[in-house]
């Protein structure tokens, strides 16, 4: 059963609308189901246009599957994820000095205390005045 002509304008306005480059209704995407979306039409409607579909093969031979959008968020991505990875292992880096710099700050504590408490239990005897 082929499609209504109102139906089939609608694929072809949302078909050159993607090919523009200027989708309505997705992502603009060349693919089968961006057209269905984008003409808001059902995909088993779509289907059934076949001459619209055989223009559509015609024109995109191979499915571009990302928009320049897509592909500029997906670097822009790649380069946060790769910062943020730099960004944890220099934290990592600080956080195990700053852990070693505490340890020996408390040994050094306990070792003042201990040093402490050994010289106030130890009796001293004055010196001799030299008179």
């Amino acid at each position: 059963m082929p499609v209504s002509a109102a139906t089939e304008s609608k694929l072809r306005a949302a078909m050159a609308r993607l090919l523009a480059g200027q989708p309505q209704h997705t992502s603009g995407a060349l693919s089968k189901s961006n057209l269905a979306r984008e003409a808001q039409v059902s995909h088993a409607t779509m289907h059934r246009a076949q001459n619209v579909l055989a223009e559509w093969d015609a024109q995109v031979a191979c499915p571009v599957l990302r928009t320049p959008g897509e592909t500029a968020r997906d670097e822009t991505i790649a380069v946060l994820r790769r910062q943020l990875r730099e960004a944890k292992a220099t934290v990592t880096e600080l956080q195990s000095k700053l852990d070693a710099l505490a340890a020996v700050t408390a040994n050094l504590y306990y070792e003042n205390l201990a040093l402490k408490k050994r010289d106030n239990n130890r009796r001293l005897a004055p010196f001799p005045s030299a008179k």
